[in-house]
């Protein structure tokens, strides 16, 4: 179980000083401001969930993570990981999570990804009959036998982060935590990836914390999302109470028989998408779609195909960002 308590995590950013003797000034009187990377976060998760966690770049996300692995020291507040303190319990608590920045990587960057995972074993202890079995299934799963013989720096991105996940998990640990774990790798990485965590998920039990920019990352994989905001957790709920609460707009893709109508509904805008077609965007607080659809069949253009969208996650966060982190 992971439970954070009034996390707090400021920074220390050194000022630069202008004119004569800056350097020397600099040197015996800096001056400092504080930036609060994560305000005060509550959160908890049980064993076995998939949790997204999502916000703007710079909203608090990777520095939470870094908190919940021990990288980072917290200013304030509590943070527990399976009944330990996980900067105060290194060892112990390294022995059960597993960690991946999508934009690093744990594997020696000279030697084949084999190698790099025997190094890992011994570093666990992880006794030779374990290895071999999650070696087989890894391998299996993430398709790992083309490169296992590779050095890591000829991997491919999509191949590194597979590599990067493997050996994550070699040493079986109960909590994985997952930074950006697809980011610009290509869709059928992507996909393999996915597959992947819910099999390990739904296998092992493995809990999973996820930060990721990627929407079908949050659609397929995850139930539960929360929601941080310049470091202040705004919503921590399921997927579709997320929408409900701040994807108000909805989106409408009209085909006519002919050409477009003239549309004028207060708080409705339209959108030319060529000959005969229009998007009409809505706030679905405001409007149902019988109701806009009703207007739209008043203004006399016989309609021949019609898509009704909702917000995605991504625009989601964008809005919340534009709206100061406010319900809208």
């Amino acid at each position: 179980m992971i439970i954070a308590k009034d996390l707090t995590k400021t920074y220390r950013i050194a000022q630069p000083v202008e004119g004569r003797f800056a350097a020397v000034r600099s040197l015996l009187h800096p001056h400092y401001i504080e930036r609060r990377a994560v305000a005060g976060i509550n959160f908890s998760i049980e064993d076995g969930e998939i949790v997204g966690y999502i916000g703007q770049n710079g909203a608090g996300k990777s520095t939470t993570i870094k908190m919940l692995s021990g990288i980072l020291v917290p200013t304030g507040g509590e943070v527990e990981v399976n009944g330990l303190t996980p900067h105060k319990d290194r060892k112990e608590h390294l022995q059960n999570i597993g960690v991946v920045f999508g934009q690093k990587t744990s594997l020696w960057w000279d030697v084949p990804v084999m190698d790099s995972l025997r190094i890992l074993k011994e570093m666990y202890r992880v006794e030779e009959s374990r290895f071999q079995r999650n070696l087989e299934l890894f391998t299996e799963l993430l398709d790992l036998g083309p490169f296992l013989n590779q050095p890591v720096r000829q991997l491919s991105l999509g191949q590194r982060v597979r590599a990067d996940l493997a050996a994550a998990l070699m040493h079986d640990p109960g909590i994985l935590f997952l930074d950006e774990p697809t980011i610009g790798v290509d869709v059928v990485a992507k996909e393999r990836l996915r597959k992947f965590i819910l099999e390990i998920n739904r296998e092992r039990g493995v809990t999973v914390l996820l930060t990721t920019h990627d929407v079908v990352d949050m659609e397929k994989l995850v139930n539960r999302v929360i929601v941080i905001h310049t470091g202040t957790i705004i919503y921590d709920g399921d997927i579709r109470g997320l929408r409900e609460r701040y994807g108000r707009q909805r989106r409408m893709e009209l085909q006519f028989e002919g050409d477009c109508p003239a549309l004028a509904l207060p708080g409705v805008k339209t959108e030319k998408m060529g000959e005969g077609r229009m998007a009409v965007l809505f706030d679905q607080h405001i409007y149902t779609v019988d109701e806009v659809l009703a207007f739209v069949r008043r203004a006399g253009a016989p309609i021949r195909d019609i898509i009704i969208q909702d917000a995605d996650i991504e625009q989601i966060v964008r809005d919340i960002s534009q709206e100061g982190g406010k319900a809208v």
